[in-house]
């Protein structure tokens, strides 16, 4: 297999390698940050955990069908633990994310077809994060959703703008406050919620009832599971741990990796789960709670309209925040793949199209939302089989590569998510979807 030549890869990212590195040295001199202050970029990935796409699956999920899908989240969540982990492990121990290795091992035309399939995979979370965002404001101030869009569209670029003039670190620092007001935004209705606890344990043994149910734990297990996140972690960790460490400095950051992924996706998981209770109490049986404005307004009316505008704040904080973050991705997945570079302003203008052509075309927003995270589902599999292969292979990760449980582990969750999508994809094509 051909090869790009190693001085491309560094006219791409010379600058980023130069911090990761002077932060590496201050590292192994010494002059080393607590545990608490190397926490950081998996709370940026945990973004799309909880982007608008999460509140229109699990929501549905709830309505619809109570607590049966209530195992579904949990079970995504701890395969999401190990997904992420694995992505912030590669990049850590290789100094590379993985769409740069991926781009690195494949020849022109399959690694151009691959950058097609994640880049419409970026796009479907994108289109998802802008139409959240517009509905948000919708619910608040009855913003039409066009503009909706183009007003968290502009937002969000001043988001990204931060990222770029002010670095990593404070980017993670207003991501993290907005992952503060999605939290409240989410979990405050549980409260006022009557929970059945009998339905809940039930919901925790996994099966099915009819074919409507596999296709919205698929797109509940896109939501949750999120192939951007796959490909941006591995370069949120490198950026801003460095690409340059000891052996024991390396040890010292795996094991911060762990909790700060631990962490983070408590919280995102645990914010799926409320969502999907909060539908299950609140919302069975109710007209109009399969999209999220009757939600909202179910919600409004069942537990009051305080709680009904908080819902709406998470909703925005959730668009705002995982629209910056999927753009952040799509670069990324630029950049390794194709070694091209392009402003991230610039980058969130174009990608900002898509969303509002589908907002003024007067589709269902709700119904778009499920079915990106479909689209998600599907891309899965393209992101995880290459990072379990990469992070098994001892010529990449050397003494850091995975165990023998770890890999056990890692080819359970991909199959399982793999065959999830063999049957989406035939109950589509069959017409029992």
């Amino acid at each position: 297999m051909t090869r790009r030549r190693e001085v491309d890869h560094v006219d791409v990212s010379t600058s980023r390698h130069q911090t990761g590195k002077r932060l590496s040295r201050r590292r192994l001199s010494g002059k080393r940050p607590s545990g608490v202050g190397l926490l950081g970029p998996a709370f940026v990935a945990a973004i799309a955990y909880v982007d608008p796409g999460n509140v229109a699956a699990n929501l549905t999920a709830g309505a619809q069908y109570g607590y049966l899908l209530l195992w579904v989240l949990v079970a995504a969540n701890v395969m999401a633990m190990l997904v992420q982990y694995l992505s912030a492990k590669l990049g850590l121990v290789t100094g590379r994310s993985l769409p740069e290795l991926l781009g690195d091992r494949m020849r022109t035309w399959p690694r151009r077809l691959y950058w097609v399939q994640a880049e419409l995979v970026a796009a479907a979370t994108d289109v998802a994060e802008v139409i959240g965002g517009a509905l948000a404001l919708y619910l608040l101030f009855g913003v039409p959703l066009p503009l909706g869009g183009l007003i968290v569209g502009l937002v969000s670029m001043l988001l990204l703008s931060l990222q770029s003039r002010h670095g990593q670190r404070t980017f993670e620092f207003v991501v993290i406050g907005l992952l503060a007001i999605i939290t409240v935004g989410f979990l405050a209705g549980l409260f006022f919620s009557s929970l059945d606890g009998q339905g809940m344990l039930e919901g925790l043994v996994p099966r099915f009832e009819g074919t409507q149910t596999v296709l919205l734990a698929a797109s509940m297990l896109g939501a949750t599971v999120m192939p951007h996140a796959v490909y941006l972690h591995s370069a949120l960790a490198r950026d801003r741990h460095g690409s340059v460490h000891s052996q024991t400095g390396l040890r010292r950051l795996l094991i911060v990796t762990r909790w700060d992924v631990a962490l983070s996706l408590l919280v995102a998981g645990g914010v799926n789960i409320a969502m999907l209770l909060l539908a299950a109490a609140s919302l069975p049986g109710v007209a109009g709670t399969d999209t999220i404005e009757g939600a909202h307004a179910a919600i409004a009316h069942a537990l009051g309209p305080t709680i009904g505008v908080v819902f709406a704040l998470g909703l925005l904080a959730s668009g705002l925040a995982s629209t910056s973050v999927g753009c952040y991705a799509g670069a990324t997945i630029m950049s390794g793949l194709l070694n091209v570079r392009i402003p991230m302003v610039l980058r969130r203008a174009i990608t900002l199209v898509p969303a509002l052509l589908l907002l003024a075309s007067g589709i269902d927003p709700t119904w778009a939302l499920v079915l990106s995270q479909v689209l998600l589902s599907l891309g899965l599999p393209f992101a995880l089989i290459p990072l379990v292969r990469l992070t098994e292979n001892r010529a990449v990760m050397g003494a850091f590569r995975n165990g023998i449980v770890l890999r056990v582990a890692a080819w359970v969750v991909v199959l399982l998510i793999v065959a999830l999508n063999l049957i989406l994809i035939w109950l589509i094509f069959t017409g029992q979807s």
